[in-house]
């Protein structure tokens, strides 16, 4: 079938007759399917990001691709429902919810609706590809979080004041050797049972060549997945400790990384479990003499014209954009937590004297404070860094609540503090200690509440509080060694 063939079906269906695919996206859908249709593409992964950044969807065979540019992908709304563990954790069917929740009750459709431009044929699975989506209500309405939404609306919200946002990644995360799967029906669950692994290498040897030429293999053999993806890989580095990795990325839009991030890290999980290892982004693994896992976040300010705007015209001076987007980010940081580490596990790495924050603050590149500002006169690539976040945060809230802090703080026409030099000895706020602090101060925040409205806040707090409260019913093993010997 020819492209305008598949043009006019695909203009005829549900999607495009709704709006809810526009006419570029009709066009550049039309020529995926006759690209696909000469090809030897057997299925393609039809998915979405939920709510804690991983992947989930339908396989569907190459010749349906169409019907999914047509009609999109029915889904159980509940997917986007569930804590960490898989419950479903709102009360789907008591039938007295309002708004889009009622959608969703009698664990009711939601809609996933295509887009052409995340098509990608996938290095360790050529047969197969990804297509990623947005999910919608049955009826065609907007989810208040689904979150590549989410993050849209705030690129909107900046680039109506004249800006966008350039960001660019550092990632770390941990590759073990998997001694065994933990897959007896004993050790199902929700959670089941995490794999036993040992180390690839030893660690604390920050990147040492000798190390690196131990992991190379599979530094390559991810590095290269990675680029067949398309994603801007600059550097594959030895990170500080045993087993852990460091990929960075070349700067793009906050909606292209999001995306990547995404990519990125469901590659490297399923590439490391097709060749016998476990990835893990888990911020602080639960090994003896490992160590935390952070999220640098590179961002500049773009713009209509294409300039940098946080380029100083002195050295050590701030533009006022400069200014005002640290002074936000420093504002919002505490409502924010609950965004850039939604983990009970990513506030046990914001310890002093760590190379991670454990305070509300900024410096002329420390890498103990939150922010980091690395700005000169002249340099295109002046930005500020924010070291806040753990690796498992979900990309398009962790860039969302960039651009809306960022964006108050110029909005107010705020001022940013003095900078720190000794970020680990002074009076700053110190950041939420815990996953229900920051639950708390999220809550108790009306940043989000303005930008992104109530019902966001408020699944928000139910999905996290859900996973606190099953935190709280597991007895540790801190409190069995302290307590079961002495009463």
């Amino acid at each position: 079938m020819t492209s305008s063939s598949h043009h006019d079906r695909i203009a005829a269906g549900r999607l495009a007759r709704e709006g809810l695919l526009d006419a570029e996206a009709v066009t550049a859908a039309a020529e995926l399917l006759a690209r696909v249709e000469g090809s030897e593409m057997e299925t393609v992964r039809v998915v979405f990001a939920d709510q804690h950044g991983l992947l989930r969807g339908k396989t569907v065979t190459a010749a349906s691709l169409g019907s999914i540019f047509r009609a999109g992908l029915n889904l159980p709304g509940t997917l986007l429902l569930k804590d960490t563990s898989n419950r479903t954790v709102f009360p789907v069917w008591e039938g007295a919810a309002e708004g889009v929740m009622k959608t969703m009750a009698g664990a009711g459709d939601m809609l996933l609706v295509p887009d052409p431009a995340t098509f990608r044929i996938l290095p360790w699975a050529p047969h197969s590809a990804w297509l990623f989506c947005d999910p919608y209500t049955r009826t065609g309405e907007a989810l208040p979080f689904a979150p590549r939404p989410v993050l849209r609306r705030a690129v909107g919200a900046l680039a109506e004041r004249g800006l966008s946002l350039t960001v660019g990644l550092e990632v770390e995360f941990h590759v073990y050797t998997r001694e065994a799967a933990n897959l007896g029906h004993q050790q199902a669950g929700m959670p089941g049972q995490p794999p036993e692994t040992a180390l690839l290498d030893q660690g604390y040897q920050f990147l040492a060549d000798a190390n690196y030429d131990r992991l190379e293999p599979i530094m390559d053999l991810l590095r290269r997945h990675a680029q067949a993806l398309g994603l801007p890989v600059r550097s594959t580095e030895v990170e500080m400790g045993p087993s852990q990795f460091e990929f960075t990325f070349d700067p793009a839009s906050a909606l292209e990384h999001a995306d990547n991030m995404i990519m990125f890290r469901t590659m490297v999980k399923e590439v490391c479990a097709r060749e016998g290892l476990h990835a893990t982004f888990m911020c602080r693994p639960k090994k003896e003499n490992g160590a935390s896992s952070g999220w640098h976040l590179h961002q500049s300010l773009v713009d209509g014209e294409g300039r940098n705007v946080l380029i100083p015209e002195a050295e050590g001076a701030l533009t006022p954009e400069a200014s005002g987007w640290i002074a936000g980010l420093l504002n919002h940081a505490e409502e924010s937590c609950l965004l850039t580490t939604p983990t009970v596990n990513g506030y046990k790495r914001y310890q002093p004297y760590q190379l991670a924050p454990d305070r509300i603050e900024w410096g002329y590149d420390n890498r103990g404070a939150m922010v980091r500002a690395l700005m000169a006169p002249g340099d295109g690539a002046s930005r500020v860094e924010n070291r806040v976040a753990e690796p498992a945060a979900n990309p398009y809230f962790y860039f969302a609540s960039q651009i809306l802090s960022g964006l108050s703080g110029l909005d107010q026409g705020l001022t940013a503090p003095e900078p720190v030099e000794s970020p680990y000895d002074n009076d700053a706020t110190a950041l939420p200690p815990s996953l229900i602090a920051a639950i708390e101060a999220f809550e108790a925040g009306d940043l989000y509440r303005r930008a992104l409205g109530p019902e966001f806040v408020e699944y928000m707090s139910v999905l996290k509080r859900a996973e606190w409260k099953r935190y709280l019913s597991v007895v540790t093993e801190w409190e069995h060694t302290e307590y079961f010997g002495i009463f």
